[in-house]
Parts: structure tokens; sequence; C-alpha cells
């Protein structure tokens, strides 16, 4: 985006939002459900920044995935804080790369907790990469008229003469 003298750009006081201030391995840890319980705020912001191609116009979509998810994990740190907390350590201590594969045990106890107390089921495998239709409250964007532009160049009169081509045809396995 280049930005020239009349680029308006938000204030500060619109850009500041509190952070949600975690570990990796607790993102990761709660991702799944975070994804589905925030699943509408995040499309919405998604579909604002592929429809608009503008940042700038999708700071309040933002501040409410930002909203969600805070909202999402105050609600875990309040009921489910100890399995919470076992699972994510276990995925930062267990290897390198976070692995799912290494911390299924850690893994069905938080989500027993989840369910329990939020009746939450885990998404099912393959779940965030299917195809949805996203029905959203905001407009959908002007598109651009396609500019149509007459022919710059007439053809020739139909009783124009055409002599046979000079040296032959180009598609001379044709004849």
């Amino acid at each position: 985006m280049v930005i020239t003298n009349n680029t308006t750009l938000p204030e500060e006081s619109e850009l500041n939002v509190q952070e949600l201030n975690l570990s990796s391995a607790a993102l990761r840890a709660g991702a799944f459900h975070l994804g589905k319980q925030c699943e509408q705020a995040n499309n919405e912001f998604m579909l604002c920044r592929q429809e608009l191609d503008d940042p700038r116009a999708c700071l309040a979509e933002g501040k409410a995935v930002t909203s969600c998810a805070l909202d999402f994990f105050r609600k875990v740190k309040k009921t489910c804080h100890e399995e919470f907390t076992q699972y994510a350590t276990c995925l930062d201590k267990s290897s390198g790369t976070m692995a799912f594969s290494h911390c299924r045990k850690t893994q069905g106890v938080f989500d027993k907790c989840i369910k329990d107390n939020f009746d939450w089921d885990r998404p099912s495998y393959g779940y965030f990469s299917r195809a949805k239709v996203i029905q959203s409250a905001r407009e959908a964007p002007k598109k651009e008229e396609k500019v149509s532009y007459p022919d710059a160049t007439p053809g020739l009169p139909e009783d124009y003469p055409k002599p046979p081509a000079k040296y032959g045809s180009r598609f001379h396995w044709l004849e």
C-alpha cells in the first residue's frame, strides 16, 4: 500500500487494543476450541480484509476478534486453568515442534473439562478446511464495472478484394 499525502491514517487511540499476552504453546493448546468459538468474528474479519483490501477499514472487526479471544481465554482460565496449563506445558516441553501426538492424554483431560463446563466439543478433523458460506451483516463492496472499449480498427468491407497470399498459406498442410 502506497502512502501519499491524501492517505488518512487512524488515530493512535483507534489502534490501541488490549493484547492477548500468551505463549505459543498456550495459543496452540487452545487453538481448536478458540477457532470454533470465535469462528464468526474471524470469518467476518478475514472477509473484510479480502474484500476491501485495506486494513484501515477492518479495525472494528479486528478488535472483535481480539475481544473474542480474550473472553475465551478468560473463561478457560476461570474453569479449566489446571488442565489447560498441563496441556500447554506438555506441548511446549514434549517436542521441538509442539507436536500434538505426544500430548493426547493431557489433551483428552482438557477437552473433557471444556465439554463438562461449557458443553463445547472439539471440532472434528478437517473442520477448519471445509468450504463454508459466510453470512455477513456488512454490505458487499461495490464491484467496479468493466469498461468496454469499441474496436479501434474497423474490419475490411465485405467486397474488398482478397488476392491469394504472395508466398502461400502459413497452413500449408491444410491445402
